[in-house]
C-alpha cells in the first residue's frame, strides 16, 4: 500500500467518523432548521451563478478534450436554465412534508398497547455518481431533508462543478446550524477513495450508485455495505393495436427526443402489426427529420427508408443518443414478453384505448415505472411530485422507481404503553 493510499484511507475514515456523528444530530434536527438550510442553498446558487458556470466551463473544456460523448457533455453542462431548475428543486424539497417522525398504522392491542411504525432516517448515505453535477444538489438536499448525513462522490469529469456546488451547500448548512459532517464531498478524484468508501460499513449505512453499468457492477461486487442500484434505462414504448395513433406519435417523439442523454428516454419502440402500416411510415419519417437513427427489424425496414438493420444487441442497448430501435410485433403477449426479456426494468409505456389491456400491462410488466398513454420522460421524482430524486431505483427491495424523501427513511416500531407487563 502506498503513502497516497494510506492518506486516502485516512481521509475517508475521518469523513466516515464525522458523518456518523453528524447523523445522530441530523436525526433530531428540526424541520425548520433543515428547511432554512435548503433556502440558504437556493439563495447561494442564485447569487453565485457566474462562479458556478465558470467552474462548470473548466469541466466542459476538459471533457471535450478527453473525448466525452455529446450525451455526457449534455449531462455535464450547467446553463442558467439548469441552475434555475436546481434552485426550484431545492425549494420544492423544502416545501415537502418532512417524513421523519411520522407514525403510521398505529393500532391498539387488546392489552392497551398502542403499536405503530415511525419513519426514521437511514443514517449515513454514500452517493457515488457520474457526470451530472445537479445530482450533487438533489442528493445532498434530499438526504439532509430526510435527516441523513451524506457523503458525495461525484465523477472526475464534474469535479470542479461538484466542488463549487457542495461548497455552497456546506456554507448554508453551517449558517443554518446543522452539524459539521452532515454533508461532505470526497475531495479527490482518485478511485481508491471509492474503494475505501465501500468498506466503511462501521460508518456508512447505505450506498446509492448512479452511473453506467461498469460503475454499478464494480460497486455491487466490491461493497460490503447494502447497495440500492440506479441502473441504466433501456425504456420501451409499445404502440398497441388499440392505440389512438394521433396521441401515439407525440408520445413516441417526446419519449425519444425531448432529452436523449437521460435514463428515462425511450430506446426501443414496439408497434403492433395491426397498426404498423398506418403508423410507422409517418412516425419513422418524423423521427429521422429530428435526426434520429432508426435501427429496425425487417418489417420496420419495409415501412421506411434509410433504416439501419437492427442487431440482437440493439434491443438491450441504452443509447443515450439519437438512436431508436424499432420492432413490429404480432400480439400484446409478445410485446409484454419482449419488454420483460430485454428492458433494464426502468420505465415502459403503452399507448392504447383498451382499458383492460392497459391494466394488464400495468400488472404484467416487471419494471419500476409503468406508464399508460404518456411519455416515458415523466419517470422522474419532480414529475411524480416527490420534489427531486436521488435517482430511479431498479431494485425490488426497500425502494423502487424515483427515490424521494420517504424512500430515504426506514421504519422503526414504536410501542406506547401505560405500565403493561407481559405475563
Amino acid at each position: 500500500m502506498t503513502v497516497a493510499d494510506v492518506s486516502i484511507e485516512q481521509t475517508m475514515t475521518a469523513m466516515g467518523r464525522q458523518s456518523r456523528q453528524a447523523s445522530r444530530a441530523m436525526a433530531a434536527a428540526s424541520p425548520a432548521a433543515k428547511n432554512h438550510a435548503l433556502e440558504l442553498m437556493a439563495v447561494a446558487f442564485d447569487a453565485n451563478r457566474n462562479r458556478i458556470k465558470a467552474e462548470n466551463a473548466i469541466d466542459l473544456e476538459k471533457g471535450e478534450a478527453n473525448g466525452l460523448t455529446p450525451a455526457m457533455i449534455d449531462r455535464l453542462r450547467l446553463t442558467d436554465a439548469r441552475i434555475d431548475g436546481i434552485i426550484t428543486a431545492v425549494r420544492e424539497i423544502a416545501a415537502l412534508p418532512d417524513p421523519v417522525g411520522e407514525i403510521e398504522n398505529m393500532a391498539t392491542r387488546p392489552n392497551g398497547l398502542r403499536i405503530g411504525r415511525m419513519r426514521a432516517p437511514i443514517g449515513v448515505i454514500g452517493i457515488i455518481y457520474e457526470s451530472r453535477p445537479n445530482v450533487t444538489v438533489d442528493a445532498g438536499a434530499l438526504c439532509l431533508k430526510s435527516g441523513n448525513a451524506v457523503i458525495l462522490r461525484g465523477g472526475s469529469e464534474a469535479f470542479h462543478s461538484n466542488t463549487v456546488l457542495a461548497g455552497l451547500m456546506l456554507e448554508a448548512c453551517r449558517e443554518a446550524g446543522l452539524p459539521n459532517g452532515a454533508l461532505q464531498l470526497v475531495p479527490t478524484t482518485d478511485r481508491a477513495a471509492v474503494g475505501a468508501l465501500l468498506k466503511m460499513d462501521e460508518y456508512v449505512d447505505l450506498i446509492i450508485p448512479r452511473g453506467g453499468k461498469g460503475l454499478i457492477q464494480r460497486i455491487v461486487n466490491d461493497s460490503i455495505i447494502p447497495v440500492i442500484k440506479h441502473l441504466d434505462g433501456n425504456c420501451f414504448v409499445y404502440v398497441d393495436e388499440h392505440a389512438d395513433l394521433e396521441k401515439a406519435l407525440p408520445i413516441v417523439i417526446n419519449s425519444k427526443t425531448q432529452r436523449t442523454g437521460v435514463c428515462n428516454a425511450a430506446e426501443t419502440l414496439l408497434v403492433h402489426s395491426a397498426v404498423a402500416k398506418s403508423f410507422l411510415p409517418g412516425c419513422l419519417a418524423e423521427l429521422q427529420n429530428l435526426g434520429v437513427e432508426v435501427r429496425g427489424c425487417e418489417r420496420t425496414a419495409e415501412l421506411g427508408s434509410s433504416i439501419v438493420p437492427a442487431t440482437p444487441g440493439d434491443w438491450d442497448e441504452e443509447y443515450l443518443a439519437l438512436i431508436l430501435a424499432v420492432k413490429v410485433i404480432d400480439s400484446f403477449d409478445e410485446a409484454v414478453e419482449f419488454i420483460n426479456a430485454h428492458s433494464s426494468g426502468h420505465t415502459e409505456s403503452i399507448v392504447t384505448r383498451d382499458y383492460d389491456r392497459s391494466n394488464e400491462f400495468l400488472r404484467r410488466i416487471g419494471s419500476a415505472c409503468v406508464h399508460v398513454n404518456c411519455s416515458t420522460r415523466f419517470s422522474d421524482g419532480g414529475e411524480y411530485g416527490l420534489g427531486a430524486e436521488i435517482g430511479i431505483s431498479t431494485d425490488k427491495l426497500h425502494a423502487r422507481g424515483p427515490m424521494g424523501l420517504r424512500e430515504l427513511t426506514c421504519a422503526k416500531w414504536v410501542v406506547l404503553g401505560e405500565g403493561q407487563i407481559r405475563g
